[in-house]
């Protein structure tokens, strides 16, 4: 799996969307990861730090499509207002608790993620939206 994933700040979908085609670095303050599948990822995110079903997030239309299709090619989508704020407002417990059970729900999937990764992608993410929520900013995910 190669997936670049990059996280940034959008003050609305339609200056997020114009990052499809080259991606977010130029234009907006980003943070990058990769080598995992984000839009499931922040389904799980939510639904470990906020409770709720897989299932019910995905029906409701989780996570928001902003630009693009899902079809192998890139797309932008959007972080829902309730994982943003729960990742702004946890603490470092918290976070570390959902990063183990991130890591291990994925583990199950056979897909490696290891446990000190996925602190700091939690730890990295939540630093990161806590600053753009301060800012007044959406916060989106670039997929490539």
């Amino acid at each position: 799996m190669s997936i670049v994933v990059e996280f940034f700040a959008a003050a609305d979908d339609v200056s997020a969307a114009l990052v499809l085609r080259a991606g977010p670095r130029r234009a907006f303050e980003s943070l990058s990861f990769g080598d995992f599948d984000p839009e499931v990822a922040v389904v799980e995110w939510e639904c470990l730090l906020s409770g709720g079903s897989y299932e019910e997030l995905v029906e409701a239309g989780e996570p928001r499509l902003v630009a693009g299709q899902d079809d192998d090619g890139c797309v932008v989508f959007a972080v829902s207002p309730r994982l943003s704020a729960v990742l702004a407002g946890a603490e470092r417990s918290e976070l570390e608790d959902a990063a183990v059970a991130w890591s291990l729900q994925r583990a199950e999937d056979g897909e490696v993620i290891g446990t000190e990764t996925a602190i700091v992608i939690l730890g990295d993410l939540a630093a990161f939206v806590g600053s753009a929520r301060r800012r007044g900013r959406n916060v989106c995910c670039w997929v490539a």
